[in-house]
């Protein structure tokens, strides 16, 4: 046996080891509270819509936001100690949040990482994951987190859909080893399910919202929506539910509805039964500028706080597909996406900025800077609009405005760091120099682009 001297000895070694193993196990850990850092001379836009301060100072200690200051008002006293970091002509914004994305249909962690560590180091720090196989999705948040990968945190939502929506060859992609229909992250619903449960089992895989997708009448998407925010957790719909109608999903109160053109159906008589059955939609309807029926849609948005989803982008690659070769028309085109989302921004309904697909593996700079370009050109807001659409807006969509999205006080310390100015140009948001997350920095000039091993089918 080991004497009292020995055992202290193996113990010492063993926590050294231990901490070693850990710092291996989580390079991108945030730093510990106490390690301060102040960001100084920066032009600060704050996220919160309202015009750039020049000369500020942010200040953060360990994961959060310490103080948000003129840099002329810094005292001797908060500099003692500190990391200064010195951005003299640049712009500095909080994280980037991509309200739209896809991570694991079908799973596959290699080629996630793989997006997810070129997302940090463009400066996304959080992504709404909008429905996929939850097993790899939890997984991939938890590496995140825990700094044990370079990525942006994730907010993601069970699915629940009508029956006959599982025939969808997607639906079985995310449910290997499962019946399509029955997993707790993508549940068939009927008049027969026991709502609390079916709630309490999404919820039970880490999920914070129920995604209603398709294929279910207006009475069971009103239950639904009431069952999740009972229990606490985010509803984030379709705009279209297939039957269900865009008014008829307004009215069952979900806190975000996704795709522009969805609210198009509306206008459609009768409109699609199912999802499987989009057609296109009603096109002359909309050619004498802003429809009333659309105005009052979008009015009641606004009376509920709910947040659209525009996806400009899906609407952009949709026209690209149906103007190549053998190319077929989709069931709406980025014009009228973009004109439906000017109508809504202009009659006040939030819009966030998400993607729902992403640019080739070979490209530098991830598809969230092509919807704010597309948001500042098809549905005409200006580029402070465009960023407010991805940081305050879209930590709302997740469900964590009190937590990010702004740069202030007692927020977690995301922050991203342009060399030109991105107000002048939204182009010039591909001008990033250093992303913070959680209070840990990710140099641009350190990022590894994707690789053919990855992501080997992608161009």
């Amino acid at each position: 046996m080991l004497g009292a001297k020995a055992m202290r000895g193996a113990r010492i070694i063993l926590a050294v080891a231990g901490a070693v193993l850990l710092a291996a196990a989580a390079p991108f850990a945030p730093p510990d509270a106490g390690t301060r850092t102040i960001y100084r001379h920066a032009t600060l836009i704050d996220g919160t819509g309202a015009p750039p301060r020049p000369d500020m100072a942010v200040v953060t200690d360990g994961d959060r936001i310490e103080a948000v200051a003129a840099d002329a008002a810094l005292a001797p006293a908060q500099l003692q100690g500190a990391r200064i970091v010195d951005l003299t002509g640049r712009w500095l914004l909080p994280g980037l949040i991509d309200s739209h994305q896809h991570m694991a249909t079908p799973p596959d962690p290699v080629r996630a990482r793989a997006w997810l560590r070129r997302d940090i180091y463009s400066g996304i720090t959080a992504t709404r994951i909008m429905a996929d196989d939850l097993r790899s999705i939890a997984e991939l948040d938890r590496e995140a987190r825990t700094g044990e990968i370079a990525g942006p945190d994730l907010a993601f939502a069970a699915v629940m859909a009508g029956p006959s929506f599982f025939a969808d060859p997607r639906t079985h992609a995310i449910s290997a080893g499962w019946t399509p229909g029955e997993t707790p992250w993508a549940q068939s619903i009927d008049d027969s399910t026991d709502l609390r449960l079916a709630v309490a089992r999404a919820k039970g895989t880490g999920a914070t919202a129920i995604k209603i997708y398709a294929n279910l009448p207006a009475r069971l998407v009103r239950a639904i929506a009431a069952e999740a925010h009972r229990q606490g957790m985010r509803v984030w719909t379709h705009a279209m539910v297939f039957p269900a109608t865009p008014a008829e999903v307004i009215a069952a109160g979900p806190d975000t509805m996704s795709h522009s053109c969805y609210l198009a159906y509306q206008l459609s008589s009768p409109p699609p039964q199912s999802y499987q059955d989009r057609f296109p939609v009603d096109y002359p309807a909309f050619a004498h500028g802003d429809n009333p029926v659309m105005t009052r849609l979008f009015e009641e948005m606004r009376r509920r706080h709910i947040i659209l989803d525009a996806t400009l982008n899906v609407y952009a690659e949709a026209d690209r597909r149906a103007a190549a070769p053998g190319g077929r028309p989709y069931h709406c085109t980025l014009d009228l996406a973009g004109r439906l989302t000017d109508q809504a921004r202009r009659q006040g309904v939030e819009i966030s900025a998400g993607t729902d697909g992403d640019t080739p593996a070979t490209a530098a700079w991830p598809a969230l800077f092509d919807e704010l370009e597309l948001l500042v050109l098809r549905a005409g807001m200006t580029p402070l609009q465009a960023i407010h659409s991805a940081t305050q807006v879209g930590a709302q969509a997740m469900g964590e405005g009190d937590r990010r999205g702004t740069i202030q006080p007692g927020r977690i310390a995301d922050l991203v760091v342009l060399d030109r100015d991105p107000t002048a140009d939204i182009a010039n948001m591909r001008s990033v120099v250093l992303t913070v997350k959680h209070g840990r920095p990710f140099a641009r000039s350190d990022y590894v682009p994707i690789t053919a091993a990855e992501v080997p089918d992608d161009d």
